[in-house]
């Protein structure tokens, strides 16, 4: 049987590197980041109702350094996939198909990320009285 050459589909490695496949990438890895941090929220509530000795502990664990920069980023990668899910909502409305409109909204959603996510966590501190 004679072998034929068979086509190939371009990857990663053929394409260039764009803001919408980064931001298409970025969305689903944050939904998987927000996956495991939901696991860790439910861990946080089980603690809770195990009672006081299980809910320090996770507390401690939490109040890490380590555990304030994961909840960090579990914050940061919540506003990302919120905001990009919105920009995707659009899209299937219609809307921002055009090129041009594609990299203003890609740009409004990561910088859309950061003030949400600096703002949520300031007035966090500033309701404990941190600031």
């Amino acid at each position: 049987m004679a072998s034929h050459p068979r086509p190939t589909s371009p990857h990663l490695q053929i394409y260039k590197p764009q803001l919408t496949s980064a931001t298409s990438i970025f969305h689903r890895l944050t939904g998987v980041g927000l996956a495991i941090g939901t696991l860790v929220l439910v861990y946080w509530l089980i603690a809770a109702a195990m009672g006081n000795e299980a809910f320090d502990m996770a507390e401690t664990i939490v109040g890490s350094v380590i555990g304030r920069i994961l909840l960090f980023l579990w914050s940061l990668a919540f506003f990302y996939h919120l905001l990009n899910g919105i920009r995707h909502l659009a899209w299937d409305a219609g809307f921002g198909f055009e090129l041009p409109a594609a990299y203003r909204s890609g740009y409004a959603v990561i910088i859309g990320t950061v003030v949400l996510t600096l703002l949520a966590w300031v007035l966090g501190y500033m309701a404990r009285g941190a600031f």
